[in-house]
């Protein structure tokens, strides 16, 4: 009936059980996470059926095919930033059983907060369990949800106009027999276990309440989200917009900044904060859609906007702050995938002294290679919105509200009319972020860079008519 499965799971969804109870099936067999893009299978492994995570990035179907040829039954797990593209080959092929694991995504964030704060992320003795309270974090939340109701909606989606079905499967039936004895027969086994493997345990039982240290932070950001049925997410709730919970808003000062990942965003806050009169921290951040259409019905008049940031600028800016460097918000797991598999000349910790402008060169040429294989969908790793083309979130902007205005994040003079609109002065220059990287982009930049930079985001150039980019003090090329 089936040549394979896939396990469409997340994180924290009880997919590790799920796999155990598999292959306690004679014939039966999950593979860990086959197309995850730091490892083939699990960690401590360097091969998945005999072949090596490299011949797997350069061609995944060879991974595909081996499983459908692997004796007994075979599959694996795929979470929504696995490998995209082997999505489609999973999708159109009817004779791979679908097998969809869900869970209540509060109770997955809060558990995921918890395993990374104790690294542990697996308990077969009771006696070894690590405590800790999650730190919810509202923002974090609405674009963990975001990302999981996409990808949910497309699953459903995709089988439903090919015809197919899958087999839901809801975190508490992991511990069902019947349940578990009824997924083996839909895959077409015939055996019936007896009785449930127990060596995993349960690591943060007890209510939600109980796990975080700021419930009644996450009680007012959920308090929106609840009218949504969270609990029925992984199925048929709609979509929602997950950019909203970054948008910055004015107190009293009517306007609202829509941020584009990758630019000037504290610059734009500190700007609106001065023009208010209060601290950046203190505008209106983390809303939901709900706040966010108050605050519109409550403004006589007002303007959205967002800034954009000229491409080669943007995608420097991410290279230093999200590959470079090493501190906090830093891409870990993506910059050591760069330095093995697409080998950045990076150094292994933050940059020394020992890092020249040529390691620089080489590692920024490097990085601009990877952007333009990721948006064209032939890597492993996931399309982030930092380096992702500006055209493509403006466009995503409009599912909820589009700007009334797109300012250059250069044109300080529109900026001030902005202001103007609203009945406010600002005569003074907006103060630029300094560089988060030891070069700034005019120590390296070139012909072949400017080459990269100008196909990567030909897009860019085109719908916002931006110029090639100039160094500061010299005049513009044609």
């Amino acid at each position: 009936m089936f040549d394979y499965f896939v396990v469409f799971a997340e994180m924290r969804t009880g997919s590790n059980l799920l796999e155990t109870n598999l292959n306690a099936f004679d014939g039966m067999s999950c593979l860990g996470e086959a197309f995850n893009p730091h490892f083939i299978g699990y960690p401590n492994k360097s091969e998945l059926l005999g072949i090596d995570k490299e011949t797997r990035d350069a061609d995944p179907s060879l991974l595909i095919d081996a499983v459908k040829s692997a004796p007994g039954l075979s599959g694996f797990r795929y979470f929504h930033d696995h490998d995209p593209r082997v999505l489609d080959v999973m999708l159109d092929d009817p004779r791979c059983a679908k097998i969809i694991l869900t869970r209540n995504p509060l109770e997955s964030y809060v558990s995921w907060k918890i395993a990374k704060a104790t690294n542990q992320w697996k308990l077969t003795d009771v006696k070894r369990r690590k405590e800790a309270l999650a730190d919810f974090d509202g923002v974090e939340f609405a674009g963990y949800v975001g990302e999981l109701q996409n990808f949910q909606v497309k699953l459903l989606n995709r089988m439903q106009v090919s015809g197919q079905t899958g087999f839901y499967i809801a975190y508490e039936d992991l511990r069902d027999l019947d349940v578990m004895n009824g997924l083996a027969q839909w895959l077409g086994c015939g055996e019936k276990l007896e009785g449930l493997d127990t060596s995993l345990k349960i690591q943060n039982p007890g209510p939600v309440a109980e796990k975080v240290s700021n419930p009644r932070e996450m009680e007012r950001a959920l308090a929106d989200l609840d009218a949504f049925n969270l609990t029925r997410t992984p199925n048929f709730e709609p979509r929602r917009g997950p950019a909203v919970p970054s948008y910055i808003a004015g107190n009293s000062l009517p306007l609202l900044f829509m941020p584009i990942p990758g630019g000037p965003v504290e610059t734009i806050a500190n700007w609106m904060g001065e023009l208010e009169g209060v601290p950046a921290s203190a505008l209106k951040r983390k809303m939901t859609q709900k706040d966010l259409r108050q605050w519109l019905r409550k403004q006589e008049v007002h303007r959205s906007f967002t800034v954009l940031r000229h491409p080669a600028d943007r995608v420097h800016e991410v290279f230093c702050r999200k590959i470079l460097n090493t501190g906090a918000g830093s891409y870990m797991q993506i910059r050591d995938t760069l330095r093995r598999q697409f080998k950045l000349r990076l150094p292994e910790g933050a940059p020394d002294e020992s890092y020249s402008v040529e390691d620089h060169r080489a590692a920024f040429k490097g990085f601009l290679g990877f952007v333009r294989s990721n948006l064209a969908g032939q890597t492993g790793i996931r399309v982030d919105a930092s380096w992702a083309t500006q055209a493509q979130i403006v466009a995503g902007f409009a599912e909820f509200k589009s700007p009334d205005i797109m300012v250059r994040e250069n044109d300080t003079m529109l900026l001030s009319m902005l202001a103007s609109h609203v009945g406010i002065t600002y005569p003074r220059d907006i103060q630029r972020d300094e560089p988060c990287g030891p070069y700034v982009l005019a120590d390296v930049y070139d012909n072949e860079i400017a080459d990269k930079i100008g196909s990567i985001y030909q897009r860019d150039f085109m719908i916002f008519a931006m110029r090639p980019w100039t160094p500061p003090g010299l005049p513009r090329r044609p």
